[in-house]
């Protein structure tokens, strides 16, 4: 059976059309990922089918317009007791909200009925840093995997700056050579999130690392374009950097945890080991709360605590 005949089993030909453009909507206005498309699509079969259940027919967008509170915590008690965790139910609540809401629009349903429905509490996951070793092994040159020596450059360049700048993949591979240049190479003007641009310091060995890139690169480099080239001169896209990561960690025989952006939290963790200030640390990482830099705090007590159970004499018993 196909989705689409499985749709038909869960929901009228209406609703199957009406999904249908929807599914468009997502990916041409919305610019939505392929992987939510099919994540949301998925949910709101689930979400169809529980209906099918419930109503003991196929539902239509009539019953849509009238969907209540409990019809939705119903579908998600269905989804916990079957073994979903709260992402996924925060997920599918969101993807199915999508698609009311999208009705709603065209005049044919409602999203009162979803609108006092609240996501599951998400739990909170610690940020995973690396080693400080395994930081410089990732953000050395000569362990870099590429035979073409200014592409191996280019991705130790990279990966300096996300760990010695703290800054995220996108902010890194965004620079131009006029950012990077216009502190005196002392200091970086980065844009992040919400176009908010921050100050950070440069270490000497992160300035050596993107210069000896600059020069290697073939590709001209203007001073108002990405510095950061792919292998045929256009602007880095971050799946490459994060292909490369994936193929250094399985030489450096590092777990799946060590990530571009793992470079971040590691930057974060270090500093905050070594007597960082959170409020630096917070201004330096460009977070709009403190509270989102906190977490880190978190990190450092739980390495603090692995590291006594593993030393102390007494610690297991």
């Amino acid at each position: 059976m196909t989705k689409s005949d499985e749709f038909l089993v869960t929901g009228s030909e209406e609703l199957h059309r009406l999904r249908g453009e929807w599914l468009t909507w997502l990916a041409d206005e919305k610019r939505a990922s392929a992987n939510t498309i099919e994540a949301y699509e998925r949910d709101l079969r689930q979400f169809l089918h529980h209906l099918t259940g419930y109503l003991g027919e196929p539902p239509t967008p009539d019953h849509l317009a009238r969907l209540r509170p409990l019809d939705m915590r119903g579908f998600l008690a269905a989804r916990r007791n079957g073994g979903a965790g709260a992402r996924s139910l925060g997920r599918g609540l969101s993807g199915i909200r999508s698609f009311v809401r999208f009705l709603e629009r065209r005049g044919l349903a409602s999203s009162a009925g979803l609108a006092a429905v609240r996501a599951p509490r998400q739990p909170k996951t610690l940020p995973k840093p690396v080693s400080v070793v395994q930081a410089s092994r990732l953000t050395d040159v000569h362990e870099q995997m590429s035979e073409e020596p200014w592409i191996a450059a280019r991705d130790a360049a990279a990966m300096a700056l996300m760990y010695g700048c703290g800054l995220r993949i996108g902010e890194a591979l965004a620079l131009t050579p006029a950012q990077f240049n216009e502190g005196g190479a002392d200091t970086l003007r980065v844009t992040g999130k919400g176009g908010k641009t921050r100050l950070v310091p440069v270490l000497p060995a992160v300035v050596d690392a993107v210069r000896a890139y600059v020069e290697m690169c073939p590709w001209p480099l203007a001073t108002d374009q990405p510095m950061f080239r792919g292998a045929k001169g256009g602007p880095l896209q971050p799946a490459i950097l994060q292909k490369a990561m994936r193929i250094l960690r399985w030489a450096l025989g590092l777990p799946d945890t060590a990530t571009p952006h793992a470079l971040r939290h590691s930057f974060a963790t270090h500093l905050l080991a070594n007597g960082g200030d959170l409020r630096t640390i917070q201004e330096l990482l460009g977070h709009a709360s403190l509270s989102t830099t906190q977490i880190y705090t978190a990190v450092d007590t739980d390495s603090l605590l692995r590291t006594y159970e593993a030393a102390h004499p007494r610690a297991n018993g």
